[in-house]
């Protein structure tokens, strides 16, 4: 026990070791809290900052011994596991995996992270060497291989004589048949391995590529983790020693696992902001009258998490840290890269914020150690942030204050070339990084259906009050809440924190009456073995409470909602289990998507049960309220901040130490409300206010000034600000639309796109997941405004996919709405969607018919049809014309269920437009629509000069393997900084469906003139202005009606974009084919893209000197798709087939001085009959080579029988399938860049 009834009141110590920032919240033996705050990072001053701080509040010296006389524990959160991820500095680690899967962790879902990098770089792997173990289990439990436990022990011994010591064991369904994986960890024990992480144990769910991914972090962190905790304790015998994990909970040392590790540090922050929140809420006497509802904004020196809290902790299971896919419990937050230590920067247009951070080393320029200009920089410049009263813990003695000389003269030098003053370029720099993390919030907050306006905002870490009321002002709330612990909530939050054992296991039943046998089988198992686990730890003397959980999701779907169980508990009957959990699901499904799949069957994907062990309660003394007075100030400085009238300059303003406050005391803003931990800012129209529990709540007291006065010329601050507005209106569209959509293309496979438009239809902003996408909705736009000139009305909206009038193919639907301003007759705006549905009729189901030669073959035409008329939607029309035709839609219900969503989505992108006219004004708004295309304009334009140093005209014809060819000539105007791009000479109009519509073209030429810019520039119709294309009618990119176009969408667009890459010579061409493979039969059905190698390419200087290369990347989705790939163990679960094997092609990229990237070896064995069909290119010309580098390897497509027989198929083939027979598709590598 921690807290012996023998001991006297003893010291506890809650400590947040941040990145920038170690965060002490000490309580003494007398009860009171004292606070304090190191450098994370200061080696020259001690080797551990948590232990130093300990040690400093206890007046020990420093390698005294820290007793448990003196201390009844120590509960901490650490970023030690976080760093080491980031960093790639944790264990040497070995996989062990199934046989022909060796290459799945690597590949994974196979896109790629950055959709404009040519040079694709994919998160460094984790394990240095891989075991494929001689074993495999099929998808029902079905030994197809027995493990050869001989073999694997002599290569685990081979593997640990290299020096290996950990390992991480995944077998392909391990999750559940989990024989294999303990008996190759029983051998890795014997062999000698000291780490050893199963899949089964780490992660017991299924998906093959997040779960292994989770089992190799916990390899790779724990012993770090190991260590670090070792050396701790080491410091401290005797004293219980506890850790917050990910999902939120305590646990003690020596059971904190690297897996549970990464967002120790945050999760506290939650807890913290959760507790108080509640608290506040109570004693202000709301908590009868509705539900706690807080924002939690933790703003640090190197990024700010946002969350959601609405009465209970949100909890993700599946989520992505550092480019690694983790399949575990943790607290839903999310990270934005602007904290303190956001670098700023002047592009010579537009100020910029982020997103690289000075961290805490050197830190920003003020932190006297030679950083760059960073956000704190700016709150020190505009008088924010008072160096006086900030703490003294810099220079070399770690005594001194923040340098705000150095400061003053960088800001100086920033300014110069603007002809703007120091502190408003300052001042605008806070600006944009308010509007960034109001964007984040906006992303768990108003994209998840909930009403942020309603919401405190609760601020909390050292930077977040110098940000709050600008923050709040930006989402339009009224209330911002700061607890006097707000700099250091992450650490009292780890004193509040409940100590939990969270326990999971995977079932994969249908929610029916027979199978609650097995659900409360599961969780009564899973409640003992958390109860065990927590009845181990050292314990307060509280009792433990047990939550259990069930994961739901629709079958087929892949999004899974965690809902509370309380029927197993209270003795509910089976029927009632059921009926209580279908209630629970469809009243979460029908908040979070505002819809129901009715017909489709439930799934209890998975149960958890998490064993608690209540924390310290929150106790703060409520103080009677003292009557109005004039607040004592320590000063009266300047700020340069935004008025209420919505114009900056210098205001006076007290500053206020907090210490000097009493209960009931009222500060106007402009003021400075000084701490220990933390700064913070209340501004002009803002009232703070300090309550009976010495809360500080600060609240709007004057309206938001509408701005007006922004002017419309040309301002880097605001031309920065709004491309962020822009381009999070697309965004919030894109959120809607894959919350509400029926297909799980959209919803799961992100097929979509959102953008918005100026009165003449050029694209503004656009939100695409799919390259392909990219600006072709601009010819959709254009098409309605054309055929509907003076006959928009309010309410209306219109929908197409006719490729021969703005569409690309007939899947991919697009939605447009007019928007009209209030009492304006012509549109203002234009919002847009495009999503790509399961089905909308044709030859095959889905859509995607590999033999088609005429367009009604592919499905429906919808041609500027109105689907809204003045509010009213059309439903009747549109069912109609999705039944009509030769090859109707197989669902017309389910392509209206998706077209609703697409109309929400819009009228989302709408509103936020009027929001935004109303605050900025219309002349501004559409000014600055101007404005950034203008800016994007310039960006292509110097790219172009870039280009001509080193081109001035460059020609490429790509063949095709059907006989067809591409022929493109570019001529680039260094005069004019233009680039005129001809077609003339591509093919005629096919007879086979390979033809491409001129938006495909479009988008193609749109993409590669963005990957020139090595910049985040936004997407907009400013990129196409310095550029001329020429597509001569009738040939095969730019088709007749009635031609086929369903392969020109996804292979045409890819060869368009090599042919380009090919006449600028950029780089070698990347795999020219998607591989689309189809399979199916009565029952099943099933597509997907299969990734290769992308092209190694050259780097070049100003002068279009070659100054470097890169080699291309094995197996990763290039150019125009970035589709992701269903999960191995996924796969064979729905489908009746099994993954053999998914490998990198060895030796197939092309040589050169930059080697072209593999392509991939995919062999799939059927179970059952079925039809399956290939689709793609690439077969007979490989990618070409550049400036010397060779062409990559051809693919190949092949049918292996189950006697043997091998059936060799062509770039377009199908064969019906037999039990046991094997398709295999090896994909093209990537082409070569220079001479070897």
């Amino acid at each position: 026990m921690s807290e012996h009834r023998s001991h006297p009141p003893r010291w506890q110590f809650w400590i947040d070791r941040g990145g920038t920032f170690t965060d002490i919240v000490a309580r003494r033996p007398d009860g009171a809290l004292v606070t304090h705050k190191l450098l994370s990072d200061n080696p020259e001053q001690y080797p551990d900052a948590a232990v130093a701080g300990i040690r400093q509040l206890l007046g020990l010296a420093a390698d005294a011994p820290i007793t448990p006389d003196r201390v009844a524990s120590v509960r901490m959160g650490t970023t030690v596991a976080t760093n080491a991820l980031l960093e790639r500095k944790g264990e040497p680690t070995l996989l062990v995996t199934t046989r022909g899967f060796r290459d799945a962790l690597r590949i994974a879902y196979q896109a790629r992270p950055r959709l404009f990098d040519r040079h694709i770089v994919l998160p460094e792997l984790l394990y240095g060497a891989v075991v494929e173990a001689a074993e495999r289990v099929g998808a029902q439990g079905e030994v197809v291989l027995p493990l050869d436990e001989l073999l694997l022990k002599q290569e685990l011994l081979a593997q640990y004589q290299q020096g290996l010591r950990s390992v991480a064991i995944v077998f392909m369904h391990g999750w559940r048949y989990t024989a294999h994986e303990q008996a190759a960890a029983r051998l890795a024990r014997e062999a000698g391995f000291t780490q050893i992480s199963t899949s089964h144990q780490t992660s017991p769910l299924m998906k093959f590529v997040s779960r292994g991914d989770t089992t190799v972090v916990d390899a790779y962190l724990s012993p770090i983790l190991r260590r670090y905790v070792d050396q701790v304790a080491a410091q401290m015998p005797g004293v219980p020693l506890l850790f917050m994990q990910s999902s939120g909970g305590l646990t003690d040392a020596h059971a904190f696992q690297g897996k549970d590790a990464i967002l120790s540090g945050p999760a506290g922050g939650i807890v913290g902001m959760a507790r108080t929140a509640e608290l506040a809420h109570r004693h202000a006497g709301e908590g009868e009258r509705s539900p706690v509802r807080v924002i939690g904004f933790d703003m640090g020196g190197t990024s700010t998490d946002v969350s959601h809290y609405a009465g209970q902790f949100e909890r993700e299971f599946d989520t992505q840290v550092a480019g690694v896919r983790l399949r575990a419990p943790m607290m839903s937050i999310h990270t934005v890269a602007a904290g303190g230590g956001s670098i700023l920067r002047f592009d010579g247009a537009r100020l910029r914020v982020g997103p690289d951070s000075a961290g805490a080393n050197p830190g920003p320029a003020s932190y006297r150690r030679g950083g760059p200009l960073a956000l704190t920089d700016a709150n020190v410049r505009v008088g924010k942030l008072q160096p006086a009263h900030f703490p003294h813990v810099f220079g070399p003695a770690a005594d001194a204050p923040l340098d705000a000389e150095v400061v003053r003269r960088r800001f100086d030098e920033l300014a110069a070339p603007t002809g703007r003053m120091p502190e408003d370029i300052a001042h605008g720099f806070i600006q944009i990084a308010n509007q960034q993390m109001a964007s984040a919030i906006k992303k768990i907050s108003v994209a998840r259906g909930h009403d942020v306006t309603r919401y405190t905002l609760q601020c909390f870490g050292g930077a977040g009050g110098q940000h709050a009321c600008g923050v709040a002002d930006a989402l339009g709330m009224g209330r911002v809440l700061v607890h006097p612990l707000a700099g250091v909530l992450s650490a009292y939050g780890m004193g509040l924190a409940d100590q939990a054992a969270l326990r999971e296991r995977a079932l994969e039943l249908p929610l029916a009456v027979p199978h609650m046998v097995a659900l409360r089988h599961a969780l009564a198992e899973l409640g003992e073995a958390a109860g065990a686990e927590l009845a181990a730890q050292p314990a307060g003397g509280h009792a433990l409470a047990v939550r259990q959980r069930a994961h739901l999701r629709y079958e087929g779907t892949d999004s899974a909602l965690v809902l509370p169980l309380s029927g197993v508990q209270a003795g509910a009957t089976d029927e009632a289990l059921v009926a209580e959990l279908t209630q629970a699901f469809e009243a979460a499904y029908r908040q979070r998507f505002a819809f129901l799949m009715p017909g489709k069957a439930l799934i209890v994907e998975a149960v958890s049960v998490e064993a608690l062990l209540a924390g310290e309660a929150a106790a703060e003394q409520a103080q009677p309220l003292q009557p109005a007075r004039a607040v004592p100030r320590r000063d009266t400085v300047r700020v340069y901040t935004t008025a209420a009238d919505g114009a900056a300059g210098w205001h006076e303003a007290p500053l206020v130490v907090r210490e000097d406050l009493r209960p009931g005391d009222v500060i106007d803003g402009p003021a400075i409300v000084a701490e220990r931990n933390a700064t913070t800012v209340v501004e002009p129209g803002w009232r703070a206010r300090l309550s009976a529990l010495d809360h500080l709540w600060l609240e709007r007291v004057a309206p938001r000034a509408a701005r007006r006065a922004a002017g419309t010329t040309v301002d880097p601050v605001l031309l920065e600000v709004f491309n962020n507005l822009f381009m999070n209106i697309a965004e919030q569209m894109g959120l809607q639309l894959q919350n509400t959509a029926y297909s799980v293309n959209i919803k799961e496979r992100l097929d979509f796109s959102c953008a918005l438009f100026d009165a003449a239809g050029h694209l503004i902003a656009n939100a695409p997941h799919m390259p392909v996408h990219l600006g072709s909705m601009g010819e959709s736009i254009q098409t309605v405004i054309r055929r509907n000139a003076g006959t928009m009305q309010p309410g209306d909206v219109y929908v197409l996919n006719d490729p021969y009038h703005g569409g690309t193919h007939l899947p991919d639907v697009t939605v447009i709405t007019p928007v009209c301003l209030y009492g304006g007759a012509a549109p203002a705006f234009y919002v847009g969607s495009r999503g790509h549905h399961a089905d909308i009729g044709g030859i095959t189901p889905g859509s995607m018919p590999p033999f088609s030669t005429r367009i009604e073959e592919e499905g429906v035409q919808i041609d500027n049809v109105k689907l809204v008329d003045r509010g009213r939607l059309c439903e009747a029309e549109i069912l109609a014309l999705l039944g009509s035709g030769a090859h109707p839609s197989r669902n017309p219900r389910q392509n209206l269920a998706d077209l609703k969503a697409q109309i929400a989505a819009n009228e989302k992108g709408a509103q936020e437009l009027r929001r935004m006219v109303a605050e900025f004004g219309l002349d501004v708004v559409q000014a600055y629509m101007q404005h950034v295309q203008d800016n994007a304009e310039e960006s292509v334009r110097r790219a172009i000069t870039r280009l001509a140093a080193r081109v001035r005209d460059g020609s490429f014809t790509l063949p095709l393997d059907n006989g067809a060819r591409i022929q493109v000539a570019v001529h680039i105007d260094a005069t004019t900084r233009s680039a005129r791009i001809d077609f003339s000479g591509t093919s005629p109009q096919q007879a086979n469906n390979f033809n491409a519509p001129t938006a495909v073209c479009m988008a193609a030429v749109l993409y590669v003139f963005r990957i020139l810019v090595d910049d985040d520039i936004p997407l907009n119709a400013g990129c196409l202005k310095p550029i001329q294309v020429v597509i001569p009618e009738g040939s095969m990119l730019h088709p007749q009606a009635p031609a086929s176009v369903v392969a020109g969408n996804v292979e045409t667009s890819t060869c368009i974009t090599n042919a380009l890459i090919g006449a600028l010579g950029l780089m070698g061409a990347s795999q020219c084919t998607l591989n689309n493979f189809t399979f199916g039969n009565e029952r099943h059905q099933y597509y997907e893209t299969i990734s290769g190698g992308s092209g190694a390419g050259g780097v070049f200087d100003e002068q279009g000197r070659l100054v470097g290369g890169f080699e291309g990347t094995s197996v990763v989705q290039t150019h125009m798709t970035n589709s992701r790939l269903t999960d191995p163990e996924v796969l064979e679960w729905r489908f009746p087939v099994r993954l053999e094997s998914y490998a990198i092609r060895p030796g197939s990229g092309g040589a050169g001085r930059w080697r072209g990237g593999d392509g991939g070896v995919r062999r799939l064995r059927f179970l059952q009959p079925m039809t399956a069909s290939i689709l793609s290119n690439g077969r007979v010309h490989g990618a070409f080579g550049m400036a010397g580098g060779s062409v990559g390897a051809v693919g190949l497509s092949r049918v292996v029988r189950a006697d043997g027989r091998v059936q060799a198929l062509g770039h377009i083939g199908s064969a019906q399938m037999q039990a046991g027979d094997l398709f295999e598709i090896h994909t093209p590598g990537g082409g070569g860049f220079g001479l070897p």
